[in-house]
């Protein structure tokens, strides 16, 4: 009682101060006091503000008084609802509904201008309470889970007949209501009806998100909101409530039926808008302002998730879903971007469905009239997707290809009507990302109508590469030439990926696609281009052709004349800068030769003879250079491969015999491998320095593309040896020598005497700082691994290419001996584990975080889990030993000092002049993570099942318990050594930290 006469009370003084700020026949001071009270209201205690509010907008109060009442309620609504707990927001909604029926009931007791403004504020205020209250339910609240969650969303929905109505009574009168007052000229009134209209439409979209779609269709809401689409003041609303039903799931209940009828109004509502939009946009030039294209944006998002999750719904209608599918096709072609990128979104969608193979399922019943109706739907829109459809897909998909920026106005084939991708486009993610989706929708198509895209993207090459080119390419058409190349990539490896029916066999469908491509294939043979970049690009467009050369080997041989015509071509010189394009085009060629073989598989062996012999013939003419060789050489072990073991071993024999003569000299040894100064001796003679590096390179790639099935390998039993098995000897011992010296330039005795340019190369590279800060790579200057040749070669290296040898000779290096452990006994017997051992840990104390993270990832990791048990004492003691004790130290130092210091103190870039502190510190502790994560990743090995048979699984530690109990355990222990490495390295690795 004490309470409701203090809200009472409240009441009366806030009511005296309204009439006193309105009465103009008060005094200035009596105003200024009143408005100054009026404020502390507001500012004040909001429950003393929500009573008092509340008490003040009933009926035994005057209208003006009422009026101002509705103004504090808003005030409290807009600005400090959230300081109210959940249970008085609901008890507050519920009031505000039963005041907005009240003053609709009895509005001719309010004189007619007070009337209309406290009934606008009322309807504000309702829609603005309406719309909290199901926020409280979709968005987080502290105050409101569980229970009481469920209990607020049982009470709306149960008041759903209730508060819809309402909201739609409230969108009718104050649209009209606006739309009579801009006609009278009453632009703030209007206003006013305006903000009631847009609340009660926010309202409505918090219940879009749940409330049943037979309600929304019941209580008109979905007709309101579709009215609205064609008021320009309140579209964008109207669109968010489409576009929030439009992706809702149909029930599998009764409901259902309700269900596809509100989906079908919503399909018609949104293809009339869709349909007048498009109509306008591509019928008059200019005749749309960029609010309608946001517009129109949204729009197409709804109709596209519309289609995406309930295109079922129409499916019945045939007529419907063609005009449907019409009007997506229109906003595919449309020449905005963000109109043709939603609905790229749709056909992604739509085309992996029709794609997909049906699951085979049973139903319980035995009632297969779902899966038969589906089926039925299936086809229809298969039948209704057709070559109309799919190809201007694929047209609009191939001009698209290309950013903007690289569209230039010159161009011959840049499509001047559409809006490309630009790096400045939001939203969408980048450019690698959006290509990807069109690439995956023209390889679905082409899975859906072979014939159809492999003719079209025959046509598109023949129209780029007909056209008269000067003795120089325009720059302009480079960028639409390799787009062009991308998409036929595609479409073949689509066609003739081997899973189709028609790709490999003698049907009438494969015999016309072979035709196309042959077609292609001999246009592309008979050009004569020899402009290194176009060079570049027809190797590109022959090597995308490999799949179908699976199929049809005949056009195998022309092909490769063809590349070995392009390579002749070419001048043969690595250093003059003027030559860079050739030089990058003779590797591009090559390259196409490794692809060829990947892809074309057994049609390429019968030309291996005449690869081999031309390849002799250019080695011996100077024409071939050993980053080529290397090229050329990995691609014929991938020819080999598919001819079996004895054609491969012919070929290692081949490729390695005459590198094993100039390998294990030991003149080069002695004289730059003995100490680590012999290093900087080596740099000085670059034709020496590059052919090692090819060298170690050519054995990374043996490695990589030798071998068979792994259940063959680690097997001494076994017959079959790895074709590599008896090259380790004369390989890795000059490689452990040549690593050894090069961990040596960062011990600090040597590192203080070696020469500028060297220990400028030994640092930390910028694409390295620019991958640790998680920034941008900026241009900076590109210099290949194989910018130097043996064959011809400056007098000095310069620090570029010191860098990038020795970064070069510890990332082949490493590779080569991982996977030389991966073979298994034949290393692990025949090796001296003292010269590896030397080699690696020798210097392991210099070496920087990111150096010993490759050292553990690409070496000790395959050795750990390649070495057999009965060698682990010969092996691990020496070479993870070290390694452990060396880590324990340096990442305790670093962890601590990062805690405590905020530095982790990487070794990395301690000589770095960065021009921010936070910079180095953000280095830092990515390399200290990237280190530790690999340790982790190390130990993780060792602990896995496969090393560790010996150990009882978890459900036997009672067992383990009884063993420890026992006087024998020691010796149990013991036991489990020979299949444990867990066991092993704690007994007798880890021994040194007890």
């Amino acid at each position: 009682m004490e309470e409701a006469n203090s809200s009472s009370g409240v009441a009366s003084n806030v009511a005296r101060a309204i009439v006193a700020a309105l009465n103009w026949n008060s005094t200035p001071d009596d105003r200024r006091a009143a408005v100054s009270y009026l404020d502390s209201i507001k500012t004040g205690d909001v429950r003393v503000l929500l009573n008092t509010s509340l008490l003040l907008v009933k009926k035994d109060w005057s209208s003006e008084i009422r009026l101002h009442a509705f103004k504090l309620l808003q005030h409290l609504v807009r600005l400090r609802w959230e300081e109210l707990s959940s249970i008085e927001r609901r008890n507050f909604a519920n009031l505000a509904v039963e005041l907005m029926y009240d003053m609709t009931n009895h509005s001719e007791e309010w004189p007619l201008k007070s009337q209309k403004a406290a009934l606008v504020a009322e309807a504000e205020l309702v829609s603005m309470m309406l719309r909290w209250l199901p926020e409280d339910i979709t968005v987080h609240n502290e105050d409101l889970e569980g229970d009481r969650r469920r209990l607020l969303l049982r009470g709306l929905t149960e008041s759903l007949p209730d508060i819809l109505p309402l909201l739609y009574t409230i969108l009718e009168r104050h649209f009209g209501a606006a739309l009579s007052e801009v006609s009278r000229q009453h632009m703030g009134v209007a206003k006013q009806h305006a903000s009631t209209v847009a609340a009660a439409l926010n309202a409505i979209n918090a219940y879009a998100e749940w409330a049943p779609l037979a309600d929304l269709a019941k209580f008109g809401i979905i007709h309101g909101c579709g009215f609205l689409l064609s008021a320009a003041d309140f579209r964008l609303h109207a669109c968010e409530f489409f576009k929030l039903v439009s992706s809702r799931k149909r029930p599998v209940d009764t409901s259902a039926s309700e269900y596809d009828s509100a989906i079908s109004s919503i399909f018609q509502i949104l293809m009339q808008v869709s349909r007048e939009l498009l109509y306008k946009s591509t019928s008059t030039a200019g005749s749309m302002d960029e609010n309608e294209f946001e517009f129109a944006e949204y729009i197409c998002e709804s109709i596209v998730s519309l289609g995406s999750t309930n295109l079922q719904c129409i499916t019945g209608n045939s007529s419907m879903l063609s005009i449907y599918l019409q009007q997506m096709l229109g906003f595919f072609q449309h020449y905005k971007l963000g109109l043709h990128y939603q609905s790229l979104l749709f056909w992604l969608a739509l085309m992996r469905d029709l794609v997909m193979k049906p699951k085979v399922t049973s139903a319980p019943s035995g009632d297969v009239s779902g899966s038969a109706q589906l089926d039925n739907e299936k086809q229809m829109i298969l039948r209704l997707v057709n070559e109309d459809i799919c190809g201007p897909i694929l047209d609009v998909s191939f001009q698209r290809m290309i950013r903007r920026e690289k569209a230039f106005p010159g161009s011959s084939f840049a499509p001047v009507t559409l809006e490309l991708w630009s790096d400045d486009f939001e939203g969408k993610g980048d450019f690698s990302q959006y290509r990807s989706k069109l690439l995956e929708l023209m390889k679905l198509i082409a899975s859906l109508k072979p014939i159809l895209a492999s003719s079209k993207v025959s046509d598109r090459v023949f129209l780029i590469i007909n056209t008269p080119f000067a003795s120089l390419v325009p720059l302009q058409d480079l960028a639409m030439m390799e787009s062009v190349q991308v998409s036929l990539e595609n479409k073949v490896a689509s066609v003739f990926d081997g899973s189709n029916e028609f790709s490999g066999g003698g049907t009438e469908l494969h015999l016309a696609l072979c035709r196309i491509f042959e077609g292609l294939l001999q246009h592309l043979l008979s050009l004569k281009w020899s402009e290194p970049a176009l060079v570049e690009i027809l190797g590109r467009y022959m090597d995308a052709l490999g799949p179908f050369m699976k199929y049809y080997p005949d056009a195998v041989g022309g092909v490769i004349n063809k590349l070995f015509e392009l390579l002749t071509s070419l001048p043969c010189v690595m250093k003059d800068p003027s030559t860079s394009g050739a030089r990058n085009a003779r590797l591009q060629i090559c390259t196409s030769f490794i692809r060829i073989a990947k892809s074309a598989d057994k049609s390429i062996l019968p030309h291996m003879k005449g690869i081999a012999d031309t390849m002799g013939y250019m080695q011996r003419e100077g024409c071939l250079l050993r980053s080529e060789h290397n090229l050329l050489g990995e691609a014929f072990l991938i020819m080999a491969s598919a001819a079996g073991l004895q054609q491969q071993q012919e070929v290692l024999n081949w490729l390695l015999e005459p590198l094993s003569q100039q390998w294990v000299q030991l003149e080069w040894q002695n004289s730059y491998l003995s100490e680590p100064l012999g290093v900087v001796r080596l740099c000085l003679d670059t034709s020496l320095m590059w052919s090692i590096f090819h060298t170690v390179t050519l054995f990374e790639r043996v490695l990589k593309r030798s071998g068979f099935k792994k259940d063959n390998l680690n097997s001494e039993n076994s017959s079959m040896q790895h074709p590599l098995s008896s090259h380790l000897a004369w390989m890795l011992p000059p490689l452990l020598k040549l690593l050894r010296a090069l961990h040596a330039l960062w011990s600090p005795s040597i590192s203080q005497t070696l020469p500028a340019e060297v220990k400028a190369a030994m640092m930390i590279t910028d694409a390295e700082k620019y991958s640790l800060l998680g920034e941008g790579n900026p241009k900076i200057s590109k210099t290949s691994l194989t910018f130097t040749d043996s064959s011809q070669a400056d007098t000095e290296a310069n620090e570029v290419d010191i860098r990038n040898w020795l970064k070069g000779i510890r990332d082949s290096g490493y590779n080569v001996l991982g996977m030389a452990t991966t073979i298994g006994h034949p290393f692990f017997k025949c090796f001296d584990v003292d010269s590896v051992a030397l080699a690696l840990m020798e210097n392991i104390q210099s070496a920087e975080f990111r150096h010993l993270r490759q050292l553990i990832h690409s070496v000790l990791a395959h050795l750990v889990k390649s070495c057999p048990p009965e060698m682990w004492e010969i092996w691990l003691e020496k070479l993870l030993h070290p390694l452990l004790i060396h880590l324990h130290q340096v990442l305790s130092f670093s962890w601590s000092s990062l805690l405590h210091e905020g530095r982790a103190k990487a070794p990395d870039v301690q000589c770095i002049l960065a021009t921010s502190d936070l910079k180095v510190e953000v280095m830092e502790e990515k390399l200290l993570r990237d280190l530790t994560r690999e340790m982790c990743t190390l130990l993780s090995i060792m602990a896995s099942p496969s090393l560790n048979t010996g150990l009882p699984s978890l459900d036997q530690s009672g067992h383990i318990n009884r063993l420890v109990d026992t006087s024998s355990s020691l010796k149990d222990l013991d036991s489990f050594l020979s299949n444990s490495m867990v066991a092993y390295v704690a007994i007798n690795i880890l021994k040194s930290y007890v």
